[in-house]
């Protein structure tokens, strides 16, 4: 058991039988009536976002998640196949499990698969990837990198806003966590 206190972005806890990922946290000492803690939680099964509020001191039960170095294989048909880098076993997440994940997603790419007591829960991403862009409009002489930006497709079907000076064929990094253009790679 963890005390509400000791909560930290990324922890992972068993609230009403669920899994849930702590994504930010606040405490709030209001100037009448008891101290809480308000927390915005990530479902990991589901992958919803709720937000609660803990009574000060409250305790809840740590989950310990197990996270397992693997390597995106190949999609077939609505399921996706990565592999363990150490055992070499295969095993299958179903598209609905990893929908945003799937949007950095490349194939050989190396991940970590999250797991609780066997079950599969979905993929942690890097913080960036690099991806190449498929398809946007040209870049025209004279556009600057801070005069706007265009959409452009990139290889896994993401669609980002880049600066006018992106061409096709460019590769980019992408910011996992908000899915945005950071640099040309």
């Amino acid at each position: 058991m963890i005390s509400v206190n000791d909560f930290r972005t990324g922890l992972t806890i068993i609230v009403d039988g669920q899994l849930y990922r702590v994504l930010d946290f606040q405490h709030v000492k209001p100037g009448k009536g008891a101290a809480f803690v308000r927390s915005k939680l990530r479902n990991l099964r589901n992958g919803s976002v709720n937000e609660k509020t803990f009574r000060a001191g409250e305790k809840v039960e740590k989950a310990q998640i197990d996270n397992r170095k693997m390597q995106y294989l190949y999609a077939q048909g609505d399921e996706h196949v990565f592999m363990d880098l150490e055992s070499y076993e295969q095993t299958e997440l179903a598209s609905a499990a990893i929908e945003y994940e799937l949007k950095f997603l490349k194939e050989n790419m190396e991940v970590h698969i999250q797991s609780y007591q066997g079950e599969m829960l979905g993929v942690e991403l890097p913080n960036t990837v690099e991806l190449e862009v498929v398809e946007t409009e040209p870049g025209i002489k004279g556009d600057t990198a801070s005069g706007g930006t265009k959409p452009a497709t990139l290889q896994t079907g993401l669609i980002v806003q880049v600066p006018f000076f992106v061409n096709q064929g460019d590769v980019l990094i992408i910011n996992t966590s908000e899915g945005s253009y950071v640099s040309r790679a």
